[in-house]
């Protein structure tokens, strides 16, 4: 897959408009960005569709296509979990959404402790061997579920989990512990999500001051995501940051995506776009490459704020 994938959360169904989805994804396309992420709960299914409209016309083959179950869709109480009942009715839901016939990467939004693990992983190997899902994937599970899921199926012959989705960058690296080690042993790669912490790796929002206007972090809908990121000792550690990546010639976003990409099992990192500038911004980050001096500098501009 490209290094840099575009994604659809908090953005695509209704907080973007159609023809702006459209030319996000169309320059995507022309970057070479070949994986679009989303979700069914993003947006309830709205995401995906808008997503489904992006990609039509384009030859299926020419990309790779993920998206994830787990969220409640409603109240029913059968509609949400990793249960079969719902991965096999999500997943039918799914492709009816983004108008295609099957998945590449189908992941399991987060962990479920109230189905049987033998009964989700017995659920997404039915819908590979019927040709729905290509790939099976996790998200924000821990190493030792990871572990648990890669044993049975091993024992019993089932499909792989190929990849993890959690979030990762600069500021929140917990996952350099226990899951990339376990990973990379076991071949399986990391999408990432959220490279940028919601935006504050940008430089955008300023210590002592209030998020901008036309932000995310002003936003009554989006903010509460950010919130984590803007507390000023972050914040003035991302400004110590810029004097990097002036110094590189590239700007903080391109500095904090490269510098997730440096992780060697990091298969990609998912952005997100309002407008088709910011997909080129950060398609560029795939070509930087940061040593040993730079990455240190990183660490030491970023002391004290990092949670491991």
């Amino acid at each position: 897959v490209s290094g840099v994938a575009l994604g659809s959360w908090l953005n695509y169904g209704n907080y973007v408009d159609r023809d702006t989805v459209q030319a996000c994804v169309r320059r995507a396309f022309e970057l070479g960005v070949t994986l679009f992420d989303t979700a069914d709960i993003y947006d309830r299914g709205a995401a995906e569709t808008e997503l489904g409209l992006a990609l039509e016309g384009v030859k299926r083959s020419d990309y790779v296509l993920a998206t994830k179950a787990f969220w409640p869709m409603s109240d029913n109480p059968n509609d949400r979990g990793l249960s079969r009942k719902h991965l096999i009715e999500s997943c039918e839901k799914s492709l009816k959404r983004l108008r295609t016939d099957y998945i590449d990467l189908y992941q399991c939004h987060r962990y479920d402790d109230e189905t049987p693990l033998d009964e989700t992983l017995r659920a997404l190997d039915d819908l590979v061997t019927q040709g729905k899902v290509l790939h099976v994937g996790i998200s924000e599970w821990t190493a030792d579920q990871i572990r648990a899921a890669l044993d049975y199926a091993d024992q019993h012959d089932l499909d792989r989990i190929v990849s993890a989705q959690p979030q990762y960058n600069m500021i929140w690296r917990t996952i350099e512990r226990e899951v990339i080690p376990l990973c990379e042993k076991e071949g399986v790669g990391q999408v990432v999500w959220s490279p940028l912490a919601q935006g504050a790796l940008t430089g955008k929002y300023l210590p002592g001051q209030p998020p901008p206007s036309d932000s995310r972090g002003a936003d009554d809908r989006l903010g509460g995501f950010v919130s984590r990121y803007l507390d000023d000792p972050v914040l003035e550690a991302v400004q110590r940051l810029r004097p990097i990546a002036d110094g590189l010639g590239v700007s903080l976003a391109q500095l904090a995506i490269a510098w997730v990409l440096r992780q060697r099992n990091v298969s990609a990192a998912i952005i997100g776009a309002t407008r088709p500038e910011q997909v080129d911004e950060n398609v560029k980050a795939a070509e930087l490459n940061l040593d040993s001096a730079t990455l240190a500098e990183i660490d030491r501009a970023l002391e004290g704020v990092v949670q491991f």
